[in-house]
């Protein structure tokens, strides 16, 4: 099975869109496979780093990046995030995955994709958003200020994702916030 998370609770039929991120693609429909579902258990806008161990990741990564954890990956929320993440009720949508095709733009992130319109299978309540994280065998970790992690995952040899970082607050916003409150 594939997935779609969203927070509307009655959509019927999903129809191909531009996809935001890859503008040199045709229209078509988003889904995401089950072991890359919970990068979707969050509200939608919100920004997150997500990161793992992959093949080619080195020894030096593996020790800089899960010192003192035996989780395999690890997803990173502003901490401003943390009410929203609360209080969001999220939706699954279930998807028969006989019509989409692995999507080789950013296959080892889990998306798959359809040209044409999608009726889903089932839907129901993701529930409890931090709970449903917790159930899995990830770290979540929050941060004031996500830019030193992406940029330091972007330029480690780990495998990763990063969702919706337009919304990250802006860089040092927190030293700046600092400085206006403390001098």
């Amino acid at each position: 099975m594939l997935y779609h998370f969203s927070e509307e609770p009655d959509i019927e039929i999903f129809k191909p869109r531009p996809p935001t991120s890859f503008p040199q693609y045709p229209p078509m429909v988003f889904a995401i496979d089950e072991a890359s579902a919970v990068h979707y258990f969050f509200p939608r806008d919100c920004p997150r780093v997500i990161y793992w161990k992959a093949a080619w990741t080195t020894e030096e990564d593996r020790d800089l990046f899960f010192a003192n954890t035996t989780v395999d990956k690890i997803i990173v929320v502003e901490n401003g995030w943390l009410e929203r993440i609360r209080s969001t009720k999220l939706y699954v949508y279930t998807f028969p995955a006989e019509k989409f095709q692995l999507f080789e733009e950013a296959k080892t992130a889990g998306y798959y994709t359809a040209a044409e319109e999608i009726v889903p299978l089932q839907v129901e309540p993701v529930g409890d958003l931090l709970e449903r994280i917790a159930s899995q065998h990830v770290e979540l970790r929050f941060t004031p200020d996500l830019h030193p992690i992406r940029n330091s995952v972007i330029a480690s040899t780990l495998d990763f994702s990063i969702i919706r970082f337009k919304h990250a607050a802006k860089a040092n916003a927190t030293i700046e916030h600092r400085r206006e409150h403390y001098g």
